[in-house]
């Protein structure tokens, strides 16, 4: 199983951190963090859709994206474009990405940082946290309930937001027994990799208006954003579209469909 297989390897791969930076100075490293920049004012529902930008190299799906040496600087074009908040993928295996690359994001931009990766141990979030990330993702089909309700009141202690994740009804609803403000729907399904366009829509109406609800995956072009948005997406995630072309014209037109009309959209389908 894919997502079985993903959280083990980060969960090694933060144990393998753990021998030369122990748990106590993350800790400390993270209590020495400014405060998180508030992400509920950030991805509040507003009159256009608003956009999590993702800086990613590779994935499991689509092998290698992207050469990017400077991933600061990607984030930059991301803020520069419009978005209103990044994601960092910091799986090291199978997306080439690292917590190098969350430290380096956070200090060069001024938007919320998501750190996106496959947490299911305190260290990770206390990682998190320490490379000034204000949002961690938690993944419903990757974690125990008991883990889930652990590390989701773990985020919130150590200042951050959580972005809990789902992809079917059933993870829906302990997504929101736990309450959380910002829910995710995963287009993917992580553990065969298969893509369901729809599935954001089919489960949409059971969010209720008091969280925030983003769409992930299968974005590669405008009509997909205004998809999501007719869908009643408050926010999408978009990372492949925007690491292969042009970040800042990718983000200026896909904003553009997410702020059109039902009429003009279909008009452009």
């Amino acid at each position: 199983m894919v997502l079985a297989d993903l959280t083990a390897g980060a969960v090694e791969d933060a144990q393998r951190r753990a021998l030369t930076r122990p748990l106590a100075d993350v800790e400390r490293d993270a209590a020495a963090r400014p405060a998180a920049r508030d992400v509920l004012a950030a991805l509040a529902p507003a009159d256009r859709v608003k956009i999590i930008a993702e800086v990613k190299r590779a994935s499991p799906s689509r092998g290698v994206l992207a050469d990017i040496p400077d991933p600061a600087r990607q984030a930059a074009l991301y803020e520069q474009g419009g978005a209103s908040a990044i994601s960092v993928l910091t799986e090291e295996r199978r997306f080439g990405g690292s917590l190098a690359d969350l430290e380096a994001v956070t200090s060069r931009v001024s938007l919320p940082v998501l750190r996106k990766d496959f947490i299911a141990t305190p260290y990770q979030v206390f990682e998190a946290r320490a490379a000034g990330a204000d949002l961690a993702l938690l993944i419903v089909a990757g974690l125990s309930q008991k883990v889930l309700r652990e590390l989701y009141a773990l985020i919130l202690e150590v200042g951050m937001t959580p972005l809990v994740e789902s992809h079917s009804a059933d993870e829906l609803e302990i997504a929101l027994d736990l309450g959380a403000d910002l829910i995710g729907v995963n287009a993917r399904n992580l553990k065969t990799l298969e893509l369901d366009r729809d599935m954001f829509g089919r489960l949409v109406d059971r969010i209720p208006d008091t969280a925030v609800k983003i769409a992930e995956s299968a974005v590669l072009s405008p009509a997909d954003v205004a998809h999501y948005r007719q869908a009643g997406a408050d926010v999408v995630l978009i990372g492949e579209a925007l690491v292969t072309g042009d970040p800042v014209s990718t983000l200026t037109e896909f904003l553009a469909a997410g702020s059109m009309p039902v009429r003009e959209i279909k008009e452009k389908q």
